[in-house]
């Protein structure tokens, strides 16, 4: 009776201050958008309003195409008066005063309390709000200029293709040092999370048989994702600066700090020359010519609109990946790095078993990770990332050429 007292005052109180937005209003001005955003949220109100005005930068001028939502789990008032403080966006309060029982001893409780929150949140935006997808980012994140241009194109490819179970906006191994392409994406057996889209379908499929904790690692498994595959780019389009969190820091001042969020508005500056008449003394008819130097300034970035992301169906890319290994020059014995430096184009390194890939990946210092039996980012058992240039690296497993059709030379 306790709890349903303390229940009932949080949602009385929720009911006033979603009324004084008038919320009902800005969800009925919504029109066919391509995607309802949410941003996971519990305790950090200092990181979440870093992340709320990353996303209004770029969200503003598409708001109509990605309603923005804050879900927080719990009741931190700083959180709460956060989030209602911005008209741009709709507040949704996920109160759960259940116990948790964890399954493990000394299990930390906050991961049930994530996956519990996940599932409230996605059954809202999918069953209550009725969106065909939904994007998800947490309260420690940064998004790129093309954010949403990428996930509207993202949004087509998962229409059309039905092996795809998610399109992410994370690299695992988009560090500074392994990532050059902007236009690059990639298919992976390996779920990357941190920034991604998912379509109503697929989560009426999992919301019946979420797990109770560590619901990342549980997508990983391939009872989960069914032989189905997630679109990853090679430069990230979100940067995750959560040192501090339920994770405790884990991997971030190696893999996660270092990482590139792609830059697409890269200006040029191009020298113009003209030439003007001033006078030289007025009470003369002389005159001097002045050069001046102007710099006329041009922006490019990634158009996804116009790109032909067709090789990225599932009966394209198995060629199209093919014939990228295929050109790559073989590399046998020690030293990989060294041997990988000094050639000219892209390399592959065959690795026998989890051991040895986990040996290779240490010598470049990409992740070593693996996930019932699939490395991060990997493609049928290969991982692929630029060392240094815009040379690939191509670390392939035993079967993987045969998984490709990939005659070994």
């Amino acid at each position: 009776m306790k709890r349903q007292d303390q229940e009932c005052r949080q949602l009385r109180a929720l009911v006033q201050d979603l009324e004084s937005k008038g919320i009902k209003k800005l969800i009925g001005n919504v029109q066919m958008p391509v995607a309802a955003v949410v941003v996971m949220a519990c305790s950090r109100s200092d990181y979440l309003e870093k992340t709320i005005k990353s996303i209004l930068k770029y969200q503003t001028s598409v708001a109509s195409k990605y309603p923005l939502f804050i879900s927080q789990d719990g009741s931190n008032p700083d959180v709460r008066k956060l989030a209602l403080s911005y008209d741009q966006l709709t507040y949704m309060q996920h109160l759960d005063f259940e116990p948790v029982h964890t399954e493990r001893p000394g299990e930390l409780v906050a991961y049930y309390k994530i996956a519990r929150h996940y599932k409230w949140a996605l059954d809202q935006l999918f069953h209550k709000h009725n969106f065909s997808r939904v994007i998800i980012l947490e309260d420690d994140m940064e998004i790129a200029a093309d954010f949403f241009d990428y996930f509207e194109a993202g949004a087509t490819l998962l229409d059309r293709d039905k092996s795809i179970m998610a399109i992410s906006s994370w690299n695992d191994n988009g560090q500074r040092q392994f990532v050059q392409d902007p236009y690059a994406l990639y298919r992976s057996d390996f779920f990357p999370g941190l920034g991604w889209m998912l379509s109503k379908s697929t989560w009426s499929e999992l919301s019946p048989k979420w797990p109770k904790a560590y619901w990342d690692d549980w997508l990983r498994l391939k009872e989960n994702h069914r032989g189905r595959q997630f679109i990853r780019p090679e430069v990230c389009r979100t940067y995750n600066f959560g040192e501090h969190g339920s994770s405790l820091g884990q991997f971030f001042k190696q893999y996660l700090e270092p990482i590139k969020l792609n830059d697409v508005q890269a200006c040029y500056y191009l020298p113009c020359v003209f030439v003007a008449i001033t006078p030289f003394f007025l009470s003369t008819q002389f005159f001097s010519f002045v050069q001046y130097v102007l710099y006329l300034e041009f922006c490019v970035k990634v158009d996804w609109k116009s790109m032909d992301l067709s090789y990225l169906l599932e009966d394209n890319y198995v060629k199209h990946f093919g014939d990228l290994v295929k050109k790559a020059k073989p590399i046998h014995g020690a030293d990989a790095v060294l041997k990988a430096f000094n050639i000219d184009g892209d390399v592959r390194i065959q690795y026998r078993d989890q051991l040895d890939f986990e040996d290779i990946a240490r010598q470049f210092g990409i992740f070593e990770e693996w996930k019932d039996g699939v490395p991060r980012a990997a493609y049928k058992g290969i991982v692929v990332f630029r060392f240094q240039t815009s040379r690939r690296v191509f670390l392939i497993a035993p079967d993987s050429l045969q998984q490709l059709g990939v005659e070994d030379t």
